[in-house]
């Protein structure tokens, strides 16, 4: 257990900061998903900016490594172009 006030308080900060890190992540993750799993290619390509929009700011405020982001949309870049 903590001694600290200090320590108190980051074990309090912590808890709120990866709770709001866990909920963007799987945002995230459900709305690559969500792209993945269209076959439409009107409504892909009309998704795919919204998604690597979500990637990038993520990325920015490392909640997911820069790098990931950046194989995350290279691939949805690639699926939609399959379509």
């Amino acid at each position: 257990m903590a001694n600290h006030k200090s320590s108190e308080k980051r074990i309090r900060q912590t808890k709120t900061r990866t709770l709001h890190n866990k909920y963007y992540a799987k945002t995230m993750r459900n709305a690559v998903r969500k792209l993945r799993a269209t076959t439409d290619k009107a409504e892909a390509t009309e998704m795919l900016p919204k998604v690597q929009k979500m990637l990038d700011k993520l990325a920015k405020r490392n909640i997911i490594h820069k790098n990931k982001a950046a194989n995350l949309k290279s691939g949805l870049a690639l699926h939609v172009n399959s379509l």
